[in-house]
């Protein structure tokens, strides 16, 4: 896939970013650090699996799962991605307005930046894993790496604070969360199935627990929790059992292997076992030797 430039895909950067201001001006917003080209760039909607779509940009992962009574969003990208999920879902033959339910796998604002915008454009109700609940409501200020600072997106209250392993239900839906702290403090996954004329899938969409530089262990000012939230994340999500995954992020799934744009309905392209399981041994690699330099 073609890549943009970073002088291009800063000049996109730069209007996503104005427009996500312009609700409330009143409010400055902190630039947002290692701002990354992927993350605007576009990439073509298409359909994973049953009633789940992709309509994120060719980084940062948004899902829509559509229903009879309204549609979920999982994740909604830096400040001003509804601009670009939005056009998505009308390119799918969906109605943005029908989304009722805004989920994320974690409260960075490179995926919940552009909730508050969906949510005013929508009326959806946003749930949210407890352990990313401040964060959210004071748009990243006291994100433990990246907040200190001000805000970084325009803060949102949760309709609805989740715990490990409590159900979104809508339209026949049934989404698990599940808390996969360490990342950020609230960090989840999401299982469910969707089904087609052939069979049902039980998908997983991942939080990869990749370890920020910024990290410290065993603990942070803003994090006491940090290091054993990781090692409960490294030894629970390698027993997750599904037939598709996906993650937050396109690359961490290799998106770009998987599906070109173009390719017709393919869910089985999703079925990689063993990928998931080199990613979280890698990522097992990181923590294990992170801990072991702090223990020097």
């Amino acid at each position: 896939m073609a890549k943009l430039s970073r002088l291009a895909a800063g000049a996109l950067f730069a209007i996503f970013f104005v427009s996500a201001a312009i609700p409330s001006a009143a409010q400055q917003l902190t630039p947002l650090p290692d701002f990354q080209p992927e993350w605007v760039q576009d990439y073509p909607p298409f359909r994973i699996a049953g009633n789940l779509y992709y309509v994120g940009s060719a980084d940062l992962a948004c899902y829509l799962i559509t229903t009879p009574k309204g549609d979920i969003l999982i994740n909604a990208g830096v400040p001003g991605s509804d601009t670009l999920i939005r056009r998505h879902v009308a390119a799918l033959g969906f109605k943005f307005r029908d989304i009722k339910i805004l989920l994320t796998n974690q409260a960075h604002f490179d995926h919940v930046g552009a909730m508050a915008a969906i949510r005013r454009a929508t009326g959806a109700k946003v749930m949210i894993d407890a352990g990313d609940a401040e964060v959210l409501e004071d748009g990243g200020s006291s994100d433990f790496i990246f907040g200190g600072k001000g805000p970084m997106f325009q803060p949102v209250h949760p309709d609805r604070l989740l715990h490990d392993h409590d159900t979104i239900r809508l339209g026949g839906m049934q989404i698990e969360m599940l808390h996969h702290p360490g990342h950020t403090k609230g960090s989840c996954s999401f299982l469910f199935d969707v089904k087609d004329g052939a069979r049902t899938y039980r998908v997983l969409i991942a939080n990869i627990p990749s370890i920020l530089s910024q990290t410290k262990f065993p603990r942070m000012p803003g994090y006491l929790n940090v290091m054993n939230d990781y090692a409960y994340t490294m030894d629970t999500m390698p027993k997750i059992r599904f037939d598709l995954w996906l993650a937050a992020h396109a690359g961490q799934f290799n998106l770009e292997a998987k599906h070109h744009p173009g390719d017709p309905y393919n869910p089985m392209a999703f079925v990689d076992r063993a990928g998931y399981d080199a990613v979280m041994r890698d990522q097992q690699k990181q923590f294990a030797a992170k801990v072991s330099a702090n223990s020097q």
